[in-house]
């Protein structure tokens, strides 16, 4: 891949970013509903950010910043070069908006100008394609964002109406749930290839699997809500201790976008509140209540070598922020792929939280540029965020989900979330020993 030829991804990959931020009113922008979550405003500069401080401001001649402060004020980096969540972005009322999408605008300009003008750079062209991932990860963010914040408004806020093709009013029922057996043994994880891959994706290694089972597709809505009904959040003996702390300190007892009404449930999405429909999966789960089902389930969490080995024999096909629709399709709508032996909803639709704790692979080291490099600091710098900084306190989620592209992801694609995360697309997938 040539520099010049990486001009039109990042065009494409910028106006995307801009597409998901029309539909919302420029208060939505600057607002942030909880620490973890950024308003959509910072990560609108926090993509043009990378570009400039890994990239422009290295690389182009003369480099002349578009605002000092921006350098700071956007950066996903503290003053000792940490990576860190910042809750006070929501108090940034300026830049304004506009002013913000004026900096996205002068750095993709300045971008276009050097990926068209450089000579052939390896660095630079490591450099522009981790952006672009980057910026791929901020744009599932600002779904994610949006839709917490939005979920606080009296309003019931719409961020996008549901395409008729699309609607989730009336899916396909899903098949009933059965168990696809993998025989076990010594297998292979890990990325393998010449394209872009994190650095926590390797190196490939082998690992050893007893014989397992994993559930044929996610588990739905109406089966997590039986799960509640028959007094699943009032059972200690199928929760883990931390959880049933977490759960009983934040008063849930249902998944984070469901509400009662008076005939049942409703589920608020990015359409804005829909009844609850019990043959989508179910979403916004922490890890605690994924593991909580699953054992009420007589079941477990698969780990992430099982899940790898198994996604790794099918093709990467599913929901994804692609089709516009921002929320998960039933299994239903899958057609023959029980009958093709294969999981349904492996890809897209909602990461699978895994049983396994986010550590290095046997063999990891950090993605390193070489030291004699002039270069090499800058890209350490670059990939900070992705390396094991951030290996700690922390569970696997594998698959991608409904509002993620579907070219981020690959079988060996490792998200990683604290055990309470709920805001993201979080679902259930099964798995159970071979007795």
């Amino acid at each position: 891949m040539t520099l010049s030829s990486l001009s039109p991804e990042y065009t494409a990959i910028r106006n995307r970013t801009l597409e998901l931020v029309e539909p919302l009113l420029d208060e939505d922008c600057c607002v942030q509903s909880m620490p973890e979550t950024s308003p959509v405003k910072w990560h609108l500069g926090h993509v043009a950010w990378f570009f400039e401080a890994f990239v422009l401001r290295h690389y182009e001649k003369p480099f002349k910043p578009f605002h000092d402060a921006f350098l700071t004020m956007f950066s996903s980096y503290n003053a000792t070069g940490q990576p860190h969540p910042d809750p006070k972005r929501g108090l940034f009322t300026r830049p304004s908006l506009l002013v913000t999408r004026d900096y996205c605008q002068n750095v993709s300009e300045r971008m276009g100008r050097l990926l068209r003008e450089s000579p052939e750079d390896k660095m630079l062209r490591m450099l522009v394609v981790l952006g672009l991932h980057h910026e791929q990860q901020h744009q599932e963010l600002i779904l994610a964002d949006i839709k917490h914040l939005l979920s606080q408004s009296p309003l019931n806020p719409c961020y996008k109406p549901p395409q008729a093709p699309q609607s989730t009013s009336h899916p396909a029922a899903p098949p009933p749930l059965k168990w696809h057996h993998f025989d076990g043994g010594l297998v292979e994880i890990g990325y393998q290839g010449e394209g872009f891959s994190y650095d926590n994706e390797s190196p490939r290694h082998k690992q050893y699997l007893q014989p397992y089972q994993l559930g044929s597709r996610l588990i739905t809505n109406g089966e997590y809500l039986h799960f509640m009904e028959t007094g699943g959040y009032d059972n200690p003996a199928v929760w883990l201790v931390e959880g049933w702390d977490w759960m009983k300190t934040n008063e849930r007892n249902h998944p984070l976008y469901w509400r009662r009404n008076d005939g049942g449930w409703d589920e608020f999405t990015l359409s804005g509140p829909m009844s609850l429909n019990p043959s989508l999966p179910v979403i916004h789960i922490s890890f605690y209540e994924a593991d909580a089902f699953a054992r009420w389930s007589d079941a477990r969490l698969p780990s992430e070598v099982e899940w790898e080995n198994a996604a790794s024999q099918q093709k990467i096909e599913g929901c994804f922020a692609d089709n516009n629709r921002f929320h998960p399709c039933s299994a239903g709508t899958i057609a023959d792929a029980a009958d093709n032996g294969e999981l349904a909803q492996l890809y897209g639709d909602a990461w699978e939280w895994t049983q396994s704790s986010y550590s290095p692979y046997p063999g990891y080291n950090p993605a390193k540029a070489n030291a004699n490099e002039p270069m090499s600091q800058v890209w350490d710098e670059a990939v900070g965020e992705y390396n094991s900084r951030s290996m700690v306190n922390q569970y696997v989620l594998r698959g991608g989900s409904c509002a993620i592209p579907k070219a981020r992801i690959r079988a060996s694609f490792r998200n990683f979330l604290p055990a309470s995360t709920c805001w993201q697309f979080s679902g259930i997938r099964l798995a159970r020993d071979v007795t």
